[in-house]
């Protein structure tokens, strides 16, 4: 199981911690820390207020903020994530764009060309991301080049841009660069 969800590295005699270079399986992710995704998810919910237009990006962190969201009145979202979709899209008084794109089926999440153009119809009061990894230069870095260009797209078109992330990305790397920790407004850790 633990070597399923990419936790372990089963090895000649036994198992060690898997790499942090390799992205885990969403399934596992978003088991990791869960608790603390919920209290992220709410600290973010607090930033946001009713009658805003957030726009969610993919991640489990991101759809804890979904959930947090959930009590909130008037809101606009956009969003590139099916869960949290059909996390906010029940909410009466609510709006919820959901962009185009091809649709990644291990996390549900949509990128491309087609995601990045119908992002950039928008400007958002407020942009919820996640990234992969961080490292000590402030690079905020991703696994999926599809994903990173449209997190990009996301960060151009917000007012207000809300990193979502945990230590444990500071113990990763990833090759891909999203940007900058300069370019968020907040940071919820």
């Amino acid at each position: 199981m633990l070597s399923q969800g990419r936790l372990l590295e089963r090895i000649h005699g036994g198992a060690r911690l898997a790499t942090m270079v390799d992205n885990v399986s969403y399934e596992a992710h978003r088991a990791i820390a869960h608790k603390e995704k919920q209290a992220k998810g709410h600290a973010v919910a607090n930033i946001i207020p009713n009658n805003a237009s957030p726009f969610i990006n993919i991640g489990t962190t991101t759809e804890a903020v979904a959930q947090a969201l959930a009590h909130h009145k008037r809101l606009t979202i956009i969003t590139n994530n099916i869960n949290v979709a059909s996390i906010l899209s029940p909410i009466k008084d609510n709006q919820v764009f959901f962009t185009s794109g091809m649709l990644r089926s291990n996390d549900r999440g949509i990128v491309g060309e087609s995601t990045i153009d119908f992002i950039n119809q928008f400007q958002v009061d407020y942009a919820v991301i996640g990234a992969s990894a961080m490292n000590s230069v402030g690079h905020l870095l991703d696994f999926d080049i599809r994903e990173v260009k449209v997190s990009q797209a996301i960060v151009s078109n917000a007012n207000h841009v809300v990193l979502a992330s945990d230590s444990t990305k500071h113990e990763r790397t990833a090759p891909i660069r999203i940007g900058y920790i300069s370019t968020i407004n907040s940071y919820v850790t």
